[in-house]
C-alpha cells in the first residue's frame, strides 16, 4: 500500500478434468484422438447439454500404449467447477462409447488433469486460473521496511528462488513460499485446501528499474478458485468472500469470456 498497491491479469480459465480409457487396438486409439480432433464440436454439443454455465474450451488426447488421456478444459463461470466439469466429461465419455463401442473407462480421473498434485502440465498449460500480478515497491520502502535494499533482493531471487528451486528439481517452486499466503486465503474463503499443492505453483520475478525501485510480479498458472459452491456459502468464509467483494455470481454476463 505505501508504493501504490499492485496489478494483475488473468491470463487464462478452465478447469480441467482427464479420464483414462482404453481401446483393443492401438489403431482404434488412433482413431480415437482424430475423432475427437475432427468432431470436437459434436464433444463441446454434450458436455454443454450438462451445463447452463460450463463451456468446453479444448479437448487435449494423448496416447501411452492403448491407453487414452482425454483432458478436457472448460470454462465454468463463477465456480471452481471440478463438479460441473467432471458431469460433462461423463457426458462425453458416453457419446464416445457410442462411437466405439469397445471403449472402456479405467477411470473419470486418469491424473493427467493434474488435481491435487504438482504436475508440469499444469505449470504450462494452466489450470483454474493463470494470473499474473505485479507492483513497483520504492526503494526507500525496501530500506525502512524490509531492512534490506533493491540490489540484494534481485541477487538472492536469483541465488534462491531461480538457482536453489533448479537445483531441487522444483516444479512451479521458484518463490518464497506463496503456498503460505494461498493456503490462508483458500481456508478463509472457503475453497479446497487440497488444491493448494497446485494453486500455490509460483514464479515470482524482481528486478531494478530505472528509478532504482523494486519491480516484483508473481506468475502463477494454476489458482483453482471459485466464489459460488463448495466452502463459499459457510457463513465464515461467505463473510470474507463479502470483506473483498467477491461473494456469490458475478452479476456481469460471462458466457462470452472464455
Amino acid at each position: 500500500n505505501q508504493s501504490g498497491g499492485c496489478r494483475t491479469v488473468v491470463l487464462a480459465e478452465g478447469m480441467t478434468r482427464a479420464p483414462v480409457v482404453t481401446l483393443p487396438s492401438l489403431a482404434e486409439a488412433a482413431d480415437l484422438k482424430k475423432f475427437c480432433r475432427e468432431h470436437f464440436d459434436e464433444v463441446k454439443a454434450a458436455f454443454e447439454s450438462t451445463t447452463r454455465f460450463g463451456k468446453l474450451i479444448d479437448l487435449k488426447v494423448t496416447l501411452a500404449g492403448r491407453k487414452i488421456y482425454l483432458r478436457f478444459r472448460a470454462f465454468t463461470a463463477d465456480a471452481m467447477g471440478m463438479n460441473m466439469v467432471t458431469k460433462g466429461v461423463d457426458k462425453c465419455l458416453a457419446l464416445l462409447q457410442s462411437k466405439y463401442p469397445k471403449l472402456e473407462v479405467l477411470a473419470l480421473s486418469g491424473n493427467y488433469c493434474t488435481d491435487k498434485k504438482p504436475s508440469a502440465i499444469n505449470w504450462v498449460e494452466g489450470r483454474g486460473k493463470s494470473v499474473i500480478a505485479e507492483a513497483t515497491i520504492k526503494k526507500d520502502i525496501v530500506e525502512k521496511v524490509l531492512k534490506t535494499d533493491v540490489e540484494r533482493l534481485v541477487q538472492l531471487n536469483i541465488d534462491k528462488n531461480y538457482i536453489g528451486s533448479a537445483m531441487a528439481g522444483s516444479v512451479g517452486g521458484f518463490n518464497a513460499q506463496a503456498a503460505n499466503a494461498v493456503a490462508a486465503i483458500f481456508l478463509a474463503t472457503g475453497q479446497d485446501p487440497a488444491q493448494v499443492v497446485e494453486s500455490s505453483t509460483c514464479l515470482t520475478s524482481m528486478t531494478k528499474n530505472a528509478d532504482g525501485d523494486l519491480e516484483i510480479s508473481v506468475t502463477m498458472p494454476s489458482i483453482e478458485v471459485g466464489t459460488v459452491g463448495g466452502g463459499t456459502g459457510l457463513p465464515a468464509q461467505h463473510g470474507c468472500l463479502d470483506l473483498i467483494g467477491c461473494s456469490g455470481s458475478n452479476k456481469k454476463d460471462r458466457s462470452e469470456e472464455h
